[in-house]
């Protein structure tokens, strides 16, 4: 039997405040265990919650990028449950009226078509603390500086049909709330996490198969790999005569093994009662549009500003438009070479590779688009070739100066003589005679060999265009 995948998923987007979502303490990462957290965040009796107003800002920002109805007037509920790094004893959250209401998110697929994802809305609501397992001889460990962080789940509808799909928006989603400026998007510190609601159903049936949840995901490659691994393991089910069990499942990347967590709750299991503590929260057309006034350029706006201003193809204009850093770094790269697609081909290709290498972000790049712009500019104007840019590259991300200290300290100046390039020519014909009889009689793919070995007696030097065209008029000799 054929089987479709259909997933939706359910994304917690840490918002980049300050302080947390009803108390004052610091949200600031890597603090030592439970030193943010006061009594407001542990619930203590007498103690009562202040909205935070950057979280409700920062909430309907996101609503506005994504083309989402806002919520003029919403309210908190409390969820009940009990886990150790929840110590209230419930989550301060959001379900008959939340922020956001519907909206949606384009992606673009692999086969280059568009498509839409639903987003059936987006809450605001605390974080819990956070439990560690290691050093704990046996017991666990309970970190609550996290409790209280602002977050908006954003729940989208079961649009997508593949792992790829999936893996898609949430680059996407990643894009969006970066570069609007609500969440800093650092997945390893938890900023943003994933639970992948997968479920599978006969190819042409309009009936959704029973889903489970795989919670906590926190990297595209674990989505990818937890979404596969399930959809393999559900389609053993079913065509082995048993039954998909709604429950809640944990994906382990280092074991790329998942395993069963709990059966899946009903929003009934929560008793959700409106919180009494907070009021409602309510907003007009003027306070959201001074926040939409205050958008800076959305993604899909600049995919299309990087196509039509650069020429650039849809695929370069959405990697680079990727995140705000790496768009403003190609735009500062191309104003000083004066070329958009030399500047994206290396931002694409060298540049991104050595981060890769690196493993740090491009704000941490040693080498400033002003940098590559004038490393770009002399490729332009035939000082160097392509192939010696790399070998100057390699040498500024060792710091041994600019891109003209390194060319004039290495004697890597383009020869671009005609005299001494032909000279070079007439040298590798005579050595070469026979194959250059060849090339004569219409072995056209001998060209290369004698591009080669002009260039190795240049040692890199030559320039390949004039090597080249002077070739061509020795073979009409």
């Amino acid at each position: 039997m054929q089987w479709e995948t259909v997933i939706g998923l359910e994304v917690h987007v840490q918002l980049s405040t300050n302080t947390k979502i009803f108390s004052g303490s610091s949200t600031a990462f890597g603090a030592e265990p439970n030193t943010q957290a006061n009594a407001v965040d542990l619930g203590l009796p007498g103690v009562l919650p202040v909205f935070n107003e950057g979280a409700l800002k920062k909430a309907v920002a996101f609503g506005l990028a994504i083309d989402a109805d806002i919520g003029k007037r919403s309210f908190f509920e409390r969820k009940n449950y009990f886990y150790p790094d929840l110590p209230k004893g419930y989550q301060t959250t959001q379900l008959e009226a939340p922020i956001v209401g519907p909206g949606h998110v384009d992606i673009l697929l692999d086969d280059g078509e568009t498509k839409r994802v639903r987003i059936h809305h987006a809450h605001l609501e605390e974080d819990a603390g956070k439990s560690l397992h290691e050093d704990f001889h046996g017991m666990s460990g309970i970190d609550l500086n996290r409790a209280g962080t602002p977050l908006i789940e954003i729940v989208t509808e079961p649009d997508m049909r593949s792992s790829a799909e999936a893996v898609a928006f949430a680059k996407k989603l990643h894009t969006i709330v970066t570069a609007i400026g609500i969440c800093d998007g650092d997945m390893s510190q938890g900023s943003m996490r994933f639970d992948v609601n997968v479920s599978i159903r006969p190819k042409g049936s309009d009936t959704l198969g029973t889903r489970t949840e795989t919670k906590n995901l926190n990297s595209f490659r674990f989505m990818e790999e937890a979404i596969k691994l399930e959809v393999e393991r559900q389609i053993d089910v079913l065509e082995d005569g048993g039954e998909i069990i709604q429950e809640t499942r944990l994906y382990n990347g280092d074991t790329k093994t998942a395993r069963s967590m709990r059966s899946k709750e009903e929003a009934n299991d929560y008793r959700y009662f409106p919180c009494p503590d907070l009021l409602p929260v309510v907003i007009d057309d003027d306070y959201i549009n001074s926040i939409r006034s205050t958008l800076p350029e959305l993604p899909d706006a600049k995919i299309e500003r990087f196509i039509d201003s650069y020429g650039l193809t849809q695929y370069d204009a959405s990697v680079l438009s990727a995140t705000a850093a790496m768009a403003d770094y190609f735009e500062q790269t191309t104003k000083i070479c004066g070329d958009a697609k030399l500047a994206a081909n290396w931002c694409m290709g060298e540049l991104s590779k050595f981060l890769n290498q690196q493993e740090i972000d491009i704000a941490d790049c040693p080498i400033s688009p002003n940098d590559l712009g004038q490393l770009l500019a002399r490729i332009k104007d035939d000082t160097i070739s392509g192939k010696i840019a790399k070998t100057v590259f390699q040498a500024m991300t060792n710091g041994e100066g600019s891109a003209d200290e390194i060319i004039d300290a290495k004697g890597l100046k383009q020869v671009t003589d005609t005299g001494a390039i032909e000279a070079m020519v007439d040298e590798v014909i005579a050595a070469n005679q026979g194959q250059f009889e060849e090339l004569k009689s219409g072995k056209d793919k001998l060209i290369g060999f004698f591009v080669g070995q002009v260039m190795k007696a240049s040692k890199g030097q030559a320039n390949p265009g004039q090597v080249n065209k002077i070739l061509k008029q020795k073979m009409q000799d």
